[in-house]
């Protein structure tokens, strides 16, 4: 099933943040139906810096490349503003399409951008942002792959004018519509209003942001069909990862820190490790073949 037909379906689609091939694959094996590649996610992980416009086309090209070669769920990739104009745009969709990408996500932020929970953001004009959601209409090869617009213009220009720039980036061709960072349930409640019916709404979960955290359930029945939770698994490793290295400096030993951890077969079976060295020994010209 494509995202496009998915989407089709009255069950709002929940999309976990990942940012490599382990964390991909784990979220398969939860059961998840589709996966959200962070910019953010991306920045904290391998640069282990903020999302404040520092990750690269070309880093979350190949970070795509590298989830699409060991999952096969339809993944929805940042690509923050496109990283530059119009061509910039049609660049970003042409890579992020060959990768594996399903759909992308555009914000009309001026560039470099930062975290849309973040303070000081600042936009561009209406009109080159449907500009550059036409451009990547014209450059993907395939109608299945998908364009979500999203407009930071709540915390920076006021909820009437991000329910007027949505207006036209539907208008310009974006086949789902991601309004960031609503400050109350009301406003929540407002943006399913005014697009509900008409086109795919994403809802965006930010443990801490500006957006008080809701349910799939509660958002599903205001009328939004996508929930990504983009961060939420670095905050949860991080937090993890701190306790463990504070463990294993005061005992020098993981022994405390073992019912919070896979052991070696524990990990190789998650990877599947197993299930490789077998298929491995197929070719390796051993078995007499």
């Amino acid at each position: 099933m494509t995202l496009k037909s998915r989407l089709t379906q009255p069950e709002i689609l929940i999309a976990p943040g990942v940012y490599d091939g382990l964390t991909a694959t784990l979220a398969q094996q939860a059961g998840f139906q589709a996966l959200y590649l962070s910019g953010a996610a991306v920045a904290y992980t391998r640069l282990g810096r903020p999302d404040i416009g520092l990750t690269s086309v070309i880093e979350m090209a190949d970070t795509m490349t590298l989830i699409r070669d060991r999952v096969d769920l339809p993944v929805i990739i940042d690509a923050d503003t496109g990283f530059g104009n119009a061509l910039n745009a049609q660049r970003t969709m042409r890579l992020y399409e060959r990768a594996g990408a399903n759909a992308l996500q555009i914000e009309d932020q001026t560039y470099p951008k930062r975290c849309g929970h973040l303070a000081d953001k600042s936009l561009i004009s209406k009109a080159e942002m449907t500009g550059k959601i036409a451009a990547m209409a014209e450059a993907r090869a395939s109608d299945d792959t998908l364009i979500i617009a999203r407009t930071d213009a709540i915390a920076v220009e006021g909820f009437a004018a991000a329910i007027d720039r949505a207006e036209a980036y539907v208008q310009a061709g974006a086949d789902v519509l991601f309004i960031e960072a609503p400050r109350s349930g009301d406003e929540l409640s407002r943006v399913a209003d005014t697009f509900r019916g008409r086109v795919p709404l994403l809802a965006n979960m930010v443990e801490g942001g500006a957006t008080p955290i809701q349910s799939a359930d509660d958002l599903q029945t205001l009328g939004f069909d996508i929930v990504i939770f983009p961060g939420g698994i670095v905050r949860a490793l991080a937090r993890c990862a701190t306790d463990y290295y504070a463990s294993l400096h005061a005992n020098g030993s993981n022994a405390p820190f073992a019912d919070r951890m896979f052991d070696f077969d524990g990990l190789n079976a998650a990877i599947g490790t197993p299930e490789m060295l077998a298929k491995g020994q197929r070719f390796d010209g051993k078995d007499g073949a």
